[in-house]
């Protein structure tokens, strides 16, 4: 079964190379260019993993974490960000994110995490129906 994935970074050459980079893996990748697109998008859609970049104009990615939380808190949000911080790492977790990646990173670790992410979700969801 494909992974359904949604990337989410304003710097439009990122999004085309990861997409094609994960579809190329055998997953179904989309792009949004900011946290509004994607909140739009995920409103109408459903997917098993996004890509969120923290930093981005209109609202950042810890922001858009906490409105993605509402529209399916068993979606699974991997952080990618380009400036560490421990206490954005620890928000971001605090959030609800699944895990975060320092920008740059090996495309083996993101499909590592991508598959965790996965797994944990369909997890999450088999539990809720079993209960």
């Amino acid at each position: 079964m494909k992974t359904k994935i949604l990337i989410v970074d304003d710097e439009e050459r990122f999004r085309t190379t990861m997409s094609k980079l994960l579809i190329a893996e055998g997953h179904d990748a989309q792009t949004a260019g900011s946290a509004l697109e994607a909140l739009e998008t995920l409103s109408n859609e459903s997917f098993d993993v996004v890509i969120l970049d923290v930093r981005m104009p209109e609202m950042n990615g810890v922001e858009a974490l906490k409105r993605i939380r509402k529209i399916d808190p068993y979606l699974e949000v991997i952080i990618m960000t380009g400036y560490a911080s421990v206490d954005t790492a620890r928000e971001i977790m605090t959030t609800g994110a699944f895990d975060y990646l320092l920008k740059p990173y090996s495309i083996e670790t993101l499909l590592e995490k991508i598959e965790a992410a996965h797994d944990r979700r369909l997890s999450r969801i088999h539990l809720t129906r079993s209960s």
